[in-house]
């Protein structure tokens, strides 16, 4: 990006203070108090970027806009709002603004600015055809070492993706489908970053209710509720100065959204039931399986906060799309598993192997895992074949398909969830991502069962 920004302010304080700032960073500094000003100034051959007040004199900051992007349409423009103007700004994104901050803003929201501008340029001018460079294992979580597994086209450009915006701030969005490998990309961006020595905090906004979900990630003071026995530290204070990762974004509460606004904008919060404003300089990067556009349109989830997350999206593929990668991740996993135990590795067989790819692993790479590990702890033989793998089999609810004539919906899908919940060890937060819903909805879901009878004490505990 060329080092020449232009801004324009009719507001002499504000336009000083952003001038400092940015001279601060490197930048060069031309100024315009108005939008004529901005519109005779503007130099598409010098100005790398151009901040603009929303509202001023002789044109305001869309006329400014629309001028800009009519003589260059990759010169990224900053629009500079009052609160209230939020969602103008909101919508000129939409029609080609890079970013805006919102007055009074800080040092620390220009950076972020500048930081998310350099990310997308850094998206924008790579060539993707670049080979993907040899990285060695990164990451590591609670299941042990993480790879990047794979050489499926579509795959290796998600992580040459993390590789390039790994060491840069600008908040991250990863999409796909449960499963897909999101958390994985998550731990790659904090390895290969410059936060890696700080902490990773993982936080799966599904799993709880609003309100403890609240208080989860800001924390909480002594006595801020029933139960609240001492002072907690939020997930974000526990990230400081590392990499916090939001998993099922689209999950969280009209109000924790305006929270995780404010905090990514300042850095700023205060604890459940607290009066001191804390302050934290966390990477985010969130993960959806939902759309998040359609969520919009319903009023579900906020835009401004859409505009936040999505700096850089990441797409994963699902592994029906990528099955060429299914016998080394096959592979992966059984070394994987096999260590954990402390047993020689079986081979996986060729029959096996055309199982494996023929089924189409609606629950993704985690489903593959959990067969992979299943086969390995149970198997005694030096070959895992078909047999070992009972559910590498083609997608549907087990048994003939007269079995359901006759049977309500209700009662096919009690069916489904239970069968799910037993294929997978009883493990809910698993069974939910392979059915597609959240670990809330298949826990009220059994609930309901057990109190009206229709399941045993034990079942789905």
């Amino acid at each position: 990006m060329n080092r020449r920004i232009l801004i324009a302010d009719d507001d002499a304080l504000s336009r000083d203070f952003l001038g400092e700032v940015l001279r601060k960073a490197g930048y060069e500094v031309d100024e315009a108090a108005t939008g004529r000003e901005a519109k005779e100034a503007f130099d598409p051959n010098r100005h790398g970027m151009v901040f603009t007040d929303l509202r001023m004199p002789e044109g305001n900051g869309l006329d400014v806009l629309s001028w800009v992007k009519s003589r260059s349409s990759v010169t990224p423009v900053v629009l500079i709002t009052a609160f209230g103007a939020v969602e103008v700004a909101v919508k000129a994104m939409r029609n080609g603004a890079e970013d805006f901050i919102v007055k009074p803003f800080g040092i620390e929201q220009i950076e972020m600015v500048l930081e998310r501008a350099k990310a997308r340029e850094r998206y924008s001018a790579q060539d993707e055809s670049e080979p993907t460079p040899a990285r060695p294992v990164a990451a590591e979580n609670d299941t042990g070492v993480i790879e990047p597994v794979g050489t499926d086209p579509a795959w290796l450009a998600c992580v040459k993706l993390v590789e390039r915006i790994a060491p840069t701030r600008a908040t991250v969005l990863l999409r796909g489908e449960s499963g897909t490998g999101k958390e994985i990309l998550a731990s790659l961006l904090h390895a290969w970053s410059d936060r890696q020595s700080g902490p990773f905090v993982r936080t799966n906004c599904a799993a709880l209710q609003p309100t403890l979900l609240s208080s989860e990630l800001f924390g909480h003071e002594k006595g801020a509720f029933t139960g609240a026995d001492e002072t907690k530290e939020g997930r974000f204070e526990l990230a400081n100065g590392g990499t916090l990762f939001l998993d099922e974004i689209g999950e969280v509460s009209p109000e924790i959204q305006s929270k995780l606004l404010r905090v990514l904008e300042t850095g700023e919060f205060e604890r459940v039931g607290g009066r001191e404003t804390l302050k934290v300089r966390v990477r985010v990067v969130c993960a959806t399986n939902r759309n998040l556009e359609r969520m919009i349109e319903e009023g579900t989830f906020r835009e401004d906060l859409f505009y936040r997350l999505n700096v850089v999206p990441i797409e994963l593929p699902p592994l029906r799309a990528r099955k060429g990668d299914i016998p080394d991740l096959a592979k992966h996993f059984v070394e994987r598993c096999s260590a954990e135990i402390g047993r020689t590795p079986p081979e996986v067989s060729p029959e096996a192997i055309e199982v494996l790819v023929a089924h189409d692993w609606p629950g993704n790479v985690r489903e593959l895992a959990n067969v992979m590990q299943r086969a390995v702890f149970t198997s005694t033989t030096e070959v895992l074949r078909p047999d070992d793998f009972p559910l590498a089999r083609p997608r549907g609810v087990s048994g003939a398909p007269d079995d359901f004539v006759g049977q309500s919906i209700a009662d096919v899908e009690r069916r489904l969830i239970l069968a799910t919940l037993q294929r997978t060890g009883n493990n809910k937060t698993e069974a939910a991502k392979i059915l597609g819903v959240t670990a809330r909805t298949l826990s009220n879901k059994i609930k309901l069962w057990k109190e009206g009878g229709l399941l045993p004490l034990r079942a789905g505990r």
